[in-house]
């Protein structure tokens, strides 16, 4: 079994922050106010390609309520800034990269494979399976569809910061946030997470691990789940963690899933509040990749019709 860790480290005290960036909805994006992609670090951090980076100082965590206000600390400099106000830098074709500068996203999991009941599709992959991504006034929509060439199959799109080489952007540890307004309708499956950068390779002989941010599905909407998983090399589970809290507006406005990686404790927020903390487990210390995915199904019949899924 994967144990956790027992004390901080220093040389990895990194945090991340994904502010007013992934926001996810089915309705009019219209009227919403401009986000970006954003992380921030302290430390270490381990990268493929140039970013911007900017001092920042930010007041330290607040207690509200009884419930852990999550913001980054002090001193920490931003390495990430997406705003999708241009064309989506996703690598081309089927999408599965490399990343190479300008490019910052592929359009699958890195360590290969879709999952659920959607085939996760590239920008280009054929003449006859339409662009799942586009962007129009600073808002990246990610659309579900049926593709009559496969019996109706649906595809979707998924977003991953790193490559099936494990290039791109990756952080071990650190606070990573999104901003969503997340569709409702049976079978939807959206989810915010991240990936040990090492779980990538197919000869890997370490443990591997998974931080579900933020699941949800279209059964319903008014749960969202946060766990973690270890995966052995050989793909058993050998160590999970979780929680379901009751977040009844999820569908109904644009709400914030945050997670905060630190060497003794996973933290989970829901507009900035903690709602669940875990210990870490050693494998989860490691570099870790973020993906936002529109799946489909996770064991519950679809019975939608082309759902969008939007991003900012």
């Amino acid at each position: 079994m994967d144990s956790v860790a027992s004390s901080p480290l220093s040389v990895w005290k990194n945090e991340c922050q994904r502010e007013n960036a992934l926001e996810a909805r089915m309705t009019d994006p219209e009227e919403i106010e401009n986000g970006r992609l954003l992380f921030w670090f302290h430390g270490f951090c381990p990268q493929s390609y140039k970013v911007r980076l900017i001092l920042v100082g930010i007041a330290c965590a607040l207690v509200l309520a009884n419930f852990t206000k999550a913001m980054p600390p002090p001193a920490y400099k931003l390495v990430f800034d997406e705003e999708f106000n241009g064309p989506l830098e996703v690598a081309t074709g089927t999408g599965w990269g490399p990343i190479v500068p300008p490019i910052k996203w592929t359009a699958h999991t890195p360590y290969g494979g879709d999952f659920g009941s959607a085939y996760f599709t590239g920008p280009n992959e054929s003449p006859t399976t339409p662009d799942p991504f586009s962007i129009s006034n600073g808002v990246l929509t990610i659309r579900a569809y049926q593709d009559p060439t496969i019996n109706n199959h649906w595809r979707s799109g998924l977003l991953s910061s790193a490559d099936f080489n494990g290039n791109g952007f990756s952080q071990a540890l650190g606070y990573w946030e999104c901003r969503m307004q997340l569709p409702s309708g049976a079978g939807v499956w959206p989810a915010f997470w991240l990936a040990g950068v090492n779980g990538i390779s197919k000869t890997r002989t370490t443990n591997s691990a998974e931080i579900d941010i933020l699941e949800a599905y279209g059964v319903d909407m008014t749960i969202a789940h946060h766990n973690i998983h270890v995966w052995a090399p050989n793909g058993t589970q050998v160590y999970s963690a979780g929680a379901a809290t009751t977040q009844p507006g999820m569908t109904a406005g644009w709400h914030i899933y945050g997670c905060l990686v630190n060497a003794d404790l996973i933290h989970f927020y829901y507009d900035g509040l903690e709602v669940y903390k875990t210990p870490t487990p050693v494998s989860a210390l490691g570099p870790l990749y973020v993906m936002v995915d529109f799946a489909l199904g996770g064991g519950w019949p679809i019975g939608i019709s082309s759902p969008g899924l939007h991003v900012r």
